[in-house]
């Protein structure tokens, strides 16, 4: 019988944004405190973390505008769809992100939400804005290197 992965992930849903906005300087893995019917929202694929950030207050990590849809069978179970939720780290991990967030133009960004391991895990990333200009170099990189791609597939037909 074949062994399962046991580090497997599903990912339940990505800020896709995250990465074009901001520079990401480094990642960090949290837990996050949840409801039951707001886990089986996430099963069932209705979370979104297109518009929420990340603040340290009081020692603690709470993300704001994380989006879960109600759960279809939870009735008076479910809870509000964008209320503040706690993230779970560690203690000296929370004085790192609050040491950095203090700088100026440093964004706690959530970039990946996410199943492991039965759990649901959210990829945190310190995020230093672009400017439109830095935009526009990651968009000319990104079109030469599909060109180079599509010449170099070119290329290898001919043969």
């Amino acid at each position: 019988m074949a062994k399962k992965n046991a580090a497997a992930e599903k990912i339940i849903c990505q800020n896709k944004l995250a990465r074009r906005n901001y520079f990401i300087e480094d990642t960090y893995e949290a837990g996050i405190v949840l409801a039951g019917t707001e886990v089986k929202a996430l099963r069932e694929g209705r979370g979104n973390i297109k518009d929420s950030y990340a603040q340290v207050k009081n020692g603690e990590v709470f993300v704001y505008d994380m989006h879960i849809s109600p759960y279809s069978h939870g009735n008076r179970y479910n809870q509000n769809a964008l209320r503040v939720r706690k993230l779970l780290l560690h203690k000296r991990e929370i004085k790192k992100l609050y040491g950095k967030a203090n700088e100026k133009g440093i964004t706690l960004v959530p970039l990946k939400l996410y199943f492991k391991n039965g759990k649901v895990k959210l990829e945190l990333g310190l995020g230093k804005g672009k400017k439109l200009y830095d935009k526009r170099e990651d968009i000319k990189q990104r079109d030469d290197m599909r060109d180079v791609q599509r010449d170099i597939a070119a290329r290898s037909r001919r043969w």
